[in-house]
């Protein structure tokens, strides 16, 4: 994920220090909360600029879901501090410790909430006027939960980050899309949820997200068109979990009847899913996904492992059978589909045997892509307090040899497709020729695609057939 994405051709046209630079770190649904966050500020007068040179405050919007992660966010607030503007934690990291926060950097001039976001453009006021922000203390937003739709439809869910929207920003016309974009290019996050219901044992992320809140389709659909209007070609649809989506409004298949729709946004080349949960992967939304026009056969499919009994001590569903079976049923529809999926080694309790059925799953998986972790404790998580714990050494010498296999998987996987016939987005002209990816690679997480020979632009999707492969990236000419 790129640290700022700040349009390089905006610049201050403030003389009252009322500049701000947002930098972005971690997943694209915070790339989505940075483009909100941009929308308030233009709309309360503040201006936008590339770089902590020419601000008077930088935001960071930072992640705070493993270690690795925090210490970037941690790193790039220093580094704003030492440029001399005022520095604003925010996101992730800002929410899960708050004043902790603040104690520990006391170089952020202010550690904000998500709740503060919807007044952002007053918290620079304070924090460039030198008025003292308090830190909040982080409750768990996981007693938020249970949502029933009766309750969601009500409006008596509360969605950490959100609001009334300012003055002017919701005519009775319709919704009027709070987002600015930030980055340019024809791919965009669109986010359809904020927060989750699930309580797997390793994870933080319920206790500061909150509860999973569905988006509604027209609001969904609404932003589809502006981001087209905007010059994106393809919607990857984020959230914490993009399988419940609906859930909350009453209605489990509302995802497979969005899907059709924003296919069908003029301007829009492809919609691609991420986020899947295997336990809510129904038949139905295979089949979605793998025959509507428009929508990629690609399956961000969140395994984490493929033994029984560690999944079950992460409180998740399925083992390498079930998760194979899976695999089956989507190659079945779409033989040419991506997979990719993340997995943690190293969890507490987990065997040589357990460690065993990981890697014969890998071996028979064929993934495209995937994410190997070692497991470490996160604060306030369930995981934290097992028995069973891998020693640090061994964790280590787990994630080296199942990331070098995976390694080589993926590589084996992507040489298969040599031959294929792919779509390819082109997303950057480079001295080599064009770049960009095929329906099966997802942006900034999988493999990309060179095409050789193309006289395509930024933004056109052209048909290529594989001639090469270089680990997870292809080789392509026009086919």
């Amino acid at each position: 994920m790129s640290s700022s994405q700040a349009d390089p051709t905006l610049r201050s046209a403030n003389g009252d220090g009322r500049t701000v630079s947002l930098v972005t770190l971690g997943c694209a649904r915070n790339e989505v909360d940075s483009e909100e966050l941009a929308a308030r500020l233009e709309d309360s007068g503040w201006t936008l600029v590339d770089d902590a040179d020419g601000a008077g405050v930088v935001v960071v919007n930072t992640c705070g879901f493993i270690d690795a992660a925090k210490k970037d966010s941690i790193d790039t607030l220093l580094a704003a501090h030492d440029s001399g503007a005022k520095v604003v934690a925010a996101g992730c990291l800002a929410e899960r410790y708050g004043a902790e926060l603040a104690t520990a950097l006391p170089e952020a001039d202010a550690v904000i909430s998500f709740d503060d976001y919807t007044t952002i453009g007053s918290r620079l006021d304070d924090v460039l006027a030198g008025r003292v922000h308090e830190a909040h203390q982080p409750r768990d937003r996981r007693t938020l939960l249970p949502i029933t739709p009766v309750e969601r439809s009500a409006g008596a869910v509360h969605v950490p980050g959100h609001g009334d929207l300012p003055d002017g920003m919701a005519p009775a016309s319709g919704p009027r899309v709070l987002r600015r974009r930030l980055g340019g290019g024809p791919v965009a996050p669109l986010k359809l949820a904020s927060g989750c219901d699930r309580r797997c044992t390793f994870c933080a992320i319920p206790a500061f997200r909150g509860a999973y809140v569905s988006r509604h389709p027209g609001e969904v659909l609404e932003e589809a068109r502006w981001l087209a209007d905007h010059g994106v070609r393809e919607l990857v649809l984020v959230s914490e979990n993009s399988t419940s989506y609906g859930k909350d409004l009453g209605d489990l298949r509302a995802l497979e009847k969005l899907l059709p729709a924003l296919a069908g946004v003029d301007g829009i080349d492809r919609v691609r899913v991420s986020y899947l949960q295997p336990a809510e992967t129904r038949p139905g939304l295979i089949e979605v996904l793998c025959s509507t026009p428009g929508v990629v056969p690609y399956f961000d499919l969140s395994f984490q492992h493929a033994s029984g009994p560690v999944l079950r001590r992460m409180r998740r569903f399925g083992d390498r059978e079930r998760f194979l079976d899976l695999l089956e049923q989507v190659r079945t529809l779409a033989p040419e589909a991506g997979v990719r999926s993340n997995f943690i080694v190293g969890f507490p309790g987990e065997t040589e045997d357990d460690l065993h059925e990981l890697t014969e799953f890998l071996g028979a998986a064929r993934l495209d892509a995937a994410g190997i972790f070692g497991y470490s404790d996160e604060d306030g998580t369930e995981a934290a307090s097992f028995d069973g714990k891998v020693a640090e050494d061994e964790v280590a010498a787990r994630l080296a040899e199942v990331s070098a296999l995976a390694e080589e998987l993926t590589a084996q996987r992507a040489e298969e497709r040599i031959g294929e016939k792919i779509e390819v987005l082109v997303e950057e002209i480079t001295p080599d020729g064009r770049e960009g990816r095929a329906a099966h690679q997802a942006p900034e997480v999988d493999g990309a695609v060179l095409l050789r020979g193309s006289a395509a632009t930024v933004g056109d999707l052209v048909t290529a057939i594989v001639v090469g492969s270089e680990g997870v990236d292809l080789i392509a000419e026009n086919g």
